[in-house]
This record gives structure tokens, C-alpha cells and sequence, in this order.
């Protein structure tokens, strides 16, 4: 998913470019040493930045490369088995996949919708959706690149009646918080796949909690425009129905993954199919590209068989892609219908 993906980095990058540059801090001599990193370690790691910066997209095609050797070093030998799980799904189950991947984007695109208005855009419902399957595109390059996408579509179409970019950013926190939320809450699913200690969920979800009430806490304030992308947590009925959208696009994510599961042979759970997306949203994160829903898959229940689980992987790849891109299509195709409409308008009005 579009998903669980609390603290995206295409938000922490954002969030630097409009911040104002912090006042020089002045290092003091404790006599225990330097109060911080030597000049060239600073250098040293100001160039790695810079260079990832630069050069997303080779780094994500890189890191996409390398996890698909590793996943082909995984199946060597298992070809045979692999490619029967793939036969095996029917035409009507992946196109009842693409269409939850379909409702689990409109869902996120409503949540989203019901954030920007909170912050007092006035965002046409369309318009904005347009904005959001720019998501999707970015997406696809590079995942850090979705929400940063949508937002400068959505500046780019709608300047005068959407938020500004520091508004624009806050206003994910609240979705990211409740995606984070809901992904600490479920963390007691990976004990048993990844051998976790017991206790780290419970420090999941102390950590979201702490996150969700500073939010909420600065919710309240004024001033700023960054506080006003927070406005809807300020109000239950707000709030409740964010969470209710991203409950929606949650559940069609799980239930998607629970049907491609079931459907290459592998007997998995609801709990099974949660951890799969936690883990999916969570390599999402590293540069591996189109590879995570296989990478994640296996990691999960490769113990169930690992040319089974790569199959379903591959197959939650292609579908949540069609969908996106079908989601991406429609936008498309509504923008110049629309473009089209105004300019039969344009001509009728200055016709005689």
C-alpha cells in the first residue's frame, strides 16, 4: 500500500526544503571531547546524502536488481513450481485484487480529501483525486517519491484554492498516523515469522502512542501553517471518519492479500496476511522496487513454501500495479475530458 508508511521520507525531505535555515549552533568544549562528528566525517556523510538525493532513481533500480538476483538464487531450482502457483490463480480473482487495490487508493484519496479540507482548502473532489493518482506514478520510480508527487500535482492544478506546501505536508501526518497505528497494533503478527522478542510491539505501540498525542497536541495550535494541516484532528467526527477510510483501505489491502495467498495453495490466515502488508509497506522503504510483494512474501511465509509465497508476492505486485495504473488512467482521462470542456466554452463564448 500506499500504506502503513508512517514517516516518509519524501515528507522529511519536503519538510527541509520549506523549513527556514536554523540559526549556527555553537559546538561547546567539555573537555571530553568534540560536541560533534570531526569536519570530515560531517563532509563525508553531507556527500553520501547528496549523492542519494541525486541519484534516487539509480540507487532504487540498483537496489531493485540486487533483491531480484536474490530472489532468483532463492527459486534456482524451484522454476517449475513456481510458474504452477502462477497458472493456478483465475482471471476472476485478479480482477477482484485490482479492484480492492482500486478501493484501498479511492479510500486514501477520500481520507486525504477530508485532511486538505480540514485545513481549509477547497479542493474539488475530483480535482484532488486527480492529484492523488499522481501517487501511484511516483510510486513506481521511487516510493518516497508518492507523497512528495501528489502534493505538487495538487499545488500545481489547484494554486489558489489549495493549501500551501507546509500545510500540504502536515496534513499526511494524521493518515501516516493512523496507518503507523494500526501497523504497531498488528505487530504481534511478525513474532512468529521473524522470531521478534515478545515485548517490541508493546514499544510499537507506546511509541505511537506518544507520536498521536503530540500530533493532537499541536493540533491545537495556531499561527502556522504547518499546524493547520493537522486541523482535523482538532474535531472526534473528523478524526473518527479519517480513521474510518483508512480502516477501509486497510481491510482491502489484508483481504487482498488473503485471497492471492489462499488462491497459490498456501493456507494463511487474516493474521498471516496482515504481517505480509507490514512487511510489504515496510521493505517499501529500502530501494528493492517492483520486488517487495515478492521480497515480502517470502520473508513472511517462505516457510510455507518459498516458490508459492514468491508467486503470491509477484501477483500482489501486478495487481495493486493495474490497479494503481488504472486509478492513474481514469485521472488522465478526467482531465481532459475536463480540458476539453472548457475549451468548447472558451470557443462558444467568444463566438458571435
Amino acid at each position: 500500500m500506499a500504506g502503513f508508511a508512517a514517516g516518509d521520507r519524501a515528507i522529511a525531505v519536503a519538510s527541509r526544503a520549506m523549513a527556514q535555515p536554523a540559526p549556527k549552533r555553537v559546538a561547546l568544549d567539555t573537555g571530553a571531547g568534540a560536541a560533534s562528528p570531526p569536519p570530515a566525517v560531517r563532509g563525508r556523510l553531507a556527500g553520501l546524502r547528496a549523492f542519494g538525493r541525486r541519484h534516487r532513481v539509480l540507487i532504487a533500480v540498483a537496489g531493485s536488481l540486487a533483491t531480484a538476483a536474490a530472489l532468483a538464487l532463492v527459486l534456482s531450482g524451484r522454476r517449475e513450481e513456481f510458474a504452477t502457483a502462477l497458472r493456478d490463480v483465475t482471471l476472476g480473482i485478479l480482477v477482484a485484487t485490482v479492484l480492492l487495490q482500486i478501493v484501498a487508493l479511492l479510500a486514501r484519496s477520500e481520507a486525504w480529501h477530508l485532511t486538505i479540507g480540514a485545513a481549509g482548502g477547497t479542493v474539488d473532489r475530483r480535482v484532488l483525486y486527480r492529484a492523488s493518482s499522481m501517487q501511484v506514478i511516483g510510486g513506481m520510480l521511487n516510493g518516497h517519491l508518492g507523497v512528495a508527487a501528489r502534493i505538487a500535482a495538487l499545488r500545481r492544478s489547484s494554486p489558489a484554492v489549495s493549501p500551501q506546501v507546509p500545510t500540504l505536508i502536515a496534513a499526511e501526518f494524521p493518515i501516516l498516523a493512523v496507518e503507523a497505528a494500526l501497523a504497531a497494533l498488528a505487530s504481534f503478527t511478525l513474532i512468529g515469522p521473524l522470531g521478534l522478542p515478545w515485548w517490541l510491539p508493546l514499544i510499537a505501540i507506546a511509541v505511537i502512542a506518544a507520536v498521536s498525542g503530540g500530533l493532537r497536541h499541536l493540533a491545537a495550535r495556531t499561527g502556522r501553517q504547518l499546524w493547520r494541516g493537522l486541523a482535523v484532528l482538532r474535531s472526534l467526527r473528523g478524526g473518527g471518519i479519517v480513521v474510518g477510510f483508512i480502516l477501509v483501505a486497510v481491510f482491502a489491502q489484508i483481504f487482498r492479500n488473503w485471497i492471492l495467498l489462499h488462491e497459490v495453495g498456501i493456507a494463511a490466515s487474516l493474521l498471516d496476511a496482515i504481517a505480509v502488508l507490514i512487511a510489504v509497506v515496510t521493505l517499501g522503504q529500502l530501494p528493492v522496487g517492483p520486488t517487495v510483494g515478492a521480497a515480502a512474501a517470502v520473508l513472511i511465509l517462505g516457510r510455507e513454501g518459498v516458490a508459492a509465497s514468491a508467486a503470491a508476492g509477484v501477483l500482489l505486485t501486478v495487481t495493486g500495479t493495474i490497479g494503481g495504473l488504472c486509478f492513474a488512467a481514469w485521472a488522465g482521462a478526467d482531465r481532459l475530458w475536463h480540458g476539453s470542456r472548457r475549451a468548447k466554452r472558451r470557443r462558444a463564448a467568444r463566438s458571435p
